[in-house]
């Protein structure tokens, strides 16, 4: 009984988040009527966004309905943005075509979309979305067995991500490591790259520790100096104030 209960439950969430997606998608349609075509671009990106969540939901079928819904407002958000030039949009644009075309299994299509990302990328030296770009890249040549071509991809990730000094990056770069040994069946070199990206997660984590433990510390020390010299103050005051009564 309670296994329904709780399945029910469940199912009941799913509905309600999409019902949710829905009407926010509708409630951008409709402003598309009154925009002019300038601010249409980023309209069509947020109605997209809503579907790029295909990810939550269990039916294949509508997985697929969602997927084809995203990359049909995504190609016109990327025909507004070709036409004003706004780099940025088509960007993100590229990024989010070659994410669903890459979860729909069309290779071609993801590795050509990811390439314009990459290629945006470069022309304006955007160094952390040329490493995402390069990560995504990998990981679509790893799915088609391009091992040596996908691990080119990573070296690079990884060069930018060390000189650049991106800590965060560069473990995702380890991760992305750890995949592509795992699907080349390279196991030994797959945990020494697992090993990696725990290593800097595990740094990472504890220099944020380090930093918060020490902005409380001087939060408490300036709140007891604070005391002190309000304390100090209230003395002085009173002192005086005696002072003044006992002279009159």
């Amino acid at each position: 009984m309670k296994k329904l209960v709780t399945i029910a439950v469940v199912l009941l969430l799913c509905t309600s988040k999409l019902w949710a997606a829905t009407a926010d998608a509708d409630t951008l349609k409709q402003q598309l009527t009154i925009l002019s075509d300038s601010l249409k671009a980023p309209i069509y990106t947020q109605i997209a966004a809503e579907y790029l969540h295909y990810d939550t939901i269990a039916s294949k079928k509508k997985k697929m309905a969602y997927q084809n819904k995203a990359i049909d407002y995504t190609m016109k958000a990327l025909h507004y943005y070709s036409k004003y030039n706004d780099t940025t949009g088509l960007r993100t644009c590229f990024d989010n075509l070659a994410m669903v075309y890459h979860a729909q299994k069309k290779y071609s299509q993801a590795k050509w979309f990811i390439l314009q990302s990459n290629t945006l990328s470069r022309a304006s030296n955007d160094i952390p979305n040329i490493i995402t770009s390069l990560i995504e890249l990998a990981s679509i040549k790893s799915d088609i067995k391009d091992y040596n071509l996908a691990l080119g991809d990573l070296n690079e990730a990884l060069q930018l991500s060390t000189n650049n000094h991106f800590v965060r990056t560069e473990s995702a770069v380890q991760q992305s490591y750890a995949m592509l040994y795992m699907h080349m069946k390279d196991y030994p070199k797959a945990a020494i790259a697992l090993r990696r990206h725990n290593f800097i997660d595990d740094s990472i984590r504890r220099s944020e520790e380090a930093s918060l433990l020490a902005k409380l510390k001087t939060s408490d020390s300036l709140q007891t100096k604070k005391k002190f010299y309000t304390s100090s103050n209230r003395k002085l005051y009173k002192n005086s104030s005696s002072k003044r009564v006992a002279s009159l």
